[in-house]
């Protein structure tokens, strides 16, 4: 495939932006190349502005729940912006999506829009600690809440020491009250709980990790949580940003049965446009300012355009929708699993309702430390070779894919088609470079 318009497209781009992208991942450091910029898509399907045509697996990382250009947002936006792009001030659209959520969500009694799952995580921590009255966050290697100081922060020298920052610019002050632990570890956060019980302000976990790749809670792990921060008075958050109305109508705590006290979800609930939110408890919720007495506030949060187009999105939704997606869902994981087995190529494949993951190395994927066992070279490769067979996956190997409602038979199969000629051809035991 050629690509010319893009390279010329980054250059220029890397004089006015940093690295020439506004997100990081964006920019290939991951997989190497030059990044692909794109110029459309519809249902599952998009196209770069070189005029290549590729299967999307990213799905703008997650909110395309039922493709590009789905026509219900489309027309929805459209009638939406022709009355104006918003106020600054209430609209019943709002009303509307909150109603639509707390219907939805059996852990959300009230509701606050926010305009990203960062702002979105930010809030929930300030909240926890301002009704807790304590400091401490608890949060678990591999799952990530967005790019908020509090959560900058990784382990101390042991296991259960308070964190340092893990990049410039946070401070270690604000950095020592989180307490970074591993994923699926209930006896890691029963020994923090045992040091730090009345300390802890909140405990914040991707029911279903998709920021180092899909990694589910191994069983009894997310009831741990529940059990542990309710005997503490602490506050157990689900941020359920990317598992939000992905893998089920009522997102991971739906599907899994624990009910979290706060919520924060984004991405489907703008239908492709920017929006977060943060729900729980009315007696938590009721806290926030102009209730209550801690602050969160945003000029365009509740924007009439992204209420609109997730209110949109969400009216799609049903039974028969979260059926089909699953089983999609499993088809593409199980085939991956098959071409690999034939290609005698180590592969373990993570997957739940509308997301799967990739890691070559054999054996089980668990925490953070099993995904970085993992040959990310090999997942370079991967990538580039996909991305010549027209299938576009995530830029790194700590990412998630994405599956739609618009993939349908012609994709999964032609997905697994192009699997099978890459794990046949590629040169995996050689340290091949692009």
């Amino acid at each position: 495939m050629n690509h010319d318009k893009s390279a010329s497209l980054i250059a220029r781009a890397e004089r006015s932006i940093p690295g020439g992208v506004n997100s990081p991942v964006r920019a290939f450091k991951g997989v190497g190349g030059t990044p692909v910029f794109f110029a459309s898509g519809r249902g599952a399907w998009i196209t770069d502005v070189d005029g290549n045509r590729y299967i999307d697996y990213v799905g703008s990382w997650g909110p395309m729940l039922q493709g590009h250009a789905f026509p219900a947002v489309i027309e929805a936006v459209r009638a939406r912006a022709q009355r104006g792009l918003g106020f600054g001030a209430p609209s019943e659209i709002e009303v509307e999506l909150a109603e639509a959520v707390v219907e939805r969500f059996p852990a959300i009694e009230k509701v606050r829009m926010v305009n990203s799952g960062t702002e979105a995580t930010m809030t929930a921590i300030r909240l926890a600690r301002g009704h807790t009255g304590r400091d401490m966050i608890v949060k678990f290697k591999g799952c990530y809440h967005g790019h908020s100081d509090a959560l900058l922060a990784e382990a101390g020298s042991g296991l259960l020491t308070l964190g340092l920052p893990n990049s410039p610019g946070v401070p270690e002050d604000t950095a020592k009250h989180t307490l970074t632990l591993p994923f699926n570890d209930p006896d890691a956060i029963s020994a923090a709980f045992e040091r730090y019980d009345e300390h802890i302000a909140a405990v914040i976990v991707e029911p279903v990790a998709g920021n180092m790749g899909c990694v589910p809670p191994r069983a009894g792990f997310l009831e741990a949580l529940r059990t542990l921060t309710s005997d503490a008075g602490s506050i157990l958050i689900f941020d359920e940003v990317i598992t939000g109305f992905r893998i089920g109508s009522a997102g991971a705590q739906g599907t899994y049965g624990v009910l979290p006290d706060l919520t924060t979800l984004g991405k489907v609930i703008g239908g492709g446009l920017p929006v977060g939110a943060i729900g729980g408890k009315a007696e938590i919720m009721d806290r926030l300012a102009p209730v209550g007495p801690v602050y969160q506030a945003g000029t365009l949060s509740g924007n009439p355009l992204a209420m609109t187009a997730g209110l949109a999105m969400l009216e799609s939704l049903d039974a028969a929708f979260y059926e089909s997606l699953a089983s999609t869902t499993h088809r593409l994981a199980d085939g991956m699993t098959e071409a690999a087995e034939t290609h005698r190529v180590p592969l373990a494949v993570n997957r739940t309702c509308g997301m799967f993951s990739l890691f070559f190395k054999d054996g089980t994927v668990r925490n953070y430390d099993d995904v970085a066992a993992a040959d990310v070279d090999r997942y370079r490769r991967f990538f580039h070779a996909m991305l010549e067979q027209g299938v576009y996956f995530a830029p790194s190997a700590f990412e998630t894919a994405f599956v739609s409602g618009a993939h349908g038979d012609n994709e999964v199969v032609r997905t697994l088609e192009a699997a099978d000629r890459v794990f046949a051809d590629l040169p995996w035991n050689k340290s091949a470079t692009r």
